[in-house]
C-alpha cells in the first residue's frame, strides 16, 4: 500500500486545503458512475437516440413544455462551461494570486477545458444533424455537471498553486496536452463521420443508420472513447486529484452509455456486425 501512495504522490499534487474540492471529487465520481449504472439499467439520459423515451414522470400534460429542440438543449449544455473557462482565461490571471495563478500548469488546463467546450459548441452549431427534441430535464442537469466540472477543475488547480503546494515528481504536462489534441481530434473526426450519415434534410427526417469508416469498424461509440482520452489529457496536465476524478467518472458514465448504444442498435439493425464492441477496441 505504501508504494502505490508513494507512486500517487510521484504523479499527482497533495490535494489542496478544501473540503469543497474534496467533497465533490468523491461526489463527481459517485454521481458519473451510477449515471453510468442507471445507462445500464436502461434509464436513459434523454438525449440523442434515447431522446424519445418514455419517462414514468412526464405525463402527456407536461411533455411538450419539457422537450426544446436537440440544438438548443445542446447549446444549453456546452455554453455555460465554455463561458467560465474563458472568463478563466479572460479575468483570473489578473486578480488575487500573481505569480502563481498565472503559472503555465494553470494556463493549459483553462485552455484545454475552453477548447473543448468551444468546440462542442461550433459542432451543435455547424457539424451535428439534429432532429427531434431533448428534455429540458436532462439539458439543464447535463450543462450544471460540465460547468461545475469546469469551474472546480480551475480552482483546484488556483487553490494547489495558491497553497504552493510542491509540483509532482513527474512532470506529465506534455503528455496530458498530447492525449488532449488526441481526444478533442478523434472526437470531431468521429462526429464528422456521424454527421455524414444524416440526411441534409433540415433535421425533418429522423432516421439512424449503422456508422461506418474510422473506429466504427471496431467499437460503436469512437467519439466516447476519445472524448474520454480528452478528459484524461486534462487531469495529466492538472495533475490534481480532483481532475482524475473527473476523468475517471466520465469514463464510468460513457462506458455505460456505450453498452446501452450497442444494444440498442442490436436492437434495431439484423445486420449489426457483431464484433464491434461498445467503447474499447476488442474488449468491451
Amino acid at each position: 500500500m505504501e508504494g502505490v501512495m508513494s507512486s500517487v504522490r510521484a504523479v499527482m499534487f497533495q490535494p489542496p486545503p478544501s473540503l469543497l474540492v474534496a467533497a465533490m471529487s468523491v461526489v463527481g465520481v459517485v454521481s458519473l458512475g451510477n449515471a453510468g449504472v442507471s445507462e445500464l439499467r436502461g434509464k436513459h439520459m434523454k438525449y440523442s437516440k434515447f431522446s424519445d423515451q418514455p419517462s414514468a414522470s412526464t405525463s402527456t400534460a407536461n411533455s411538450s413544455w419539457s422537450s426544446i429542440p436537440s440544438r438548443t438543449g445542446m447549446l444549453v449544455a456546452y455554453t455555460p462551461a465554455f463561458l467560465a473557462a474563458l472568463a478563466s482565461l479572460l479575468f483570473l490571471h489578473h486578480g488575487h494570486g500573481g505569480v502563481e495563478a498565472s503559472s503555465s500548469r494553470l494556463l493549459l488546463v483553462e485552455s484545454a477545458l475552453a477548447l473543448h467546450f468551444f468546440k462542442r459548441v461550433l459542432e451543435t452549431l455547424f457539424v451535428h444533424k439534429f432532429s427531434g427534441t431533448v428534455a429540458a430535464g436532462t439539458a439543464i442537469p447535463i450543462s450544471l455537471s460540465y460547468f461545475t466540472i469546469t469551474a472546480l477543475t480551475i480552482y483546484t488547480q488556483f487553490l494547489t498553486q495558491e497553497a504552493l503546494l510542491p509540483e509532482p515528481a513527474v512532470d506529465l504536462k506534455l503528455y496530458g496536452v498530447v492525449l488532449f489534441i488526441i481526444g478533442i481530434a478523434g472526437n470531431y473526426y468521429h462526429h464528422y463521420l456521424l454527421s455524414k450519415l444524416r440526411s441534409n434534410d433540415g433535421g425533418k427526417k429522423k432516421e439512424y443508420k449503422i456508422p461506418k469508416g474510422g473506429m466504427f469498424e471496431l467499437v460503436i461509440c469512437p467519439h466516447y472513447l476519445f472524448e474520454i482520452l480528452g478528459f484524461y489529457g486534462i487531469a495529466l496536465i492538472s495533475q490534481t486529484i480532483y481532475s482524475f476524478c473527473v476523468a475517471v467518472g466520465t469514463s464510468l458514465y460513457l462506458m455505460g452509455r456505450s453498452k446501452a448504444t450497442r444494444e440498442w442498435y442490436l436492437s434495431k439493425f439484423d445486420d449489426f456486425p457483431p464484433h464491434v464492441k461498445c467503447i474499447i477496441p476488442f474488449v468491451f
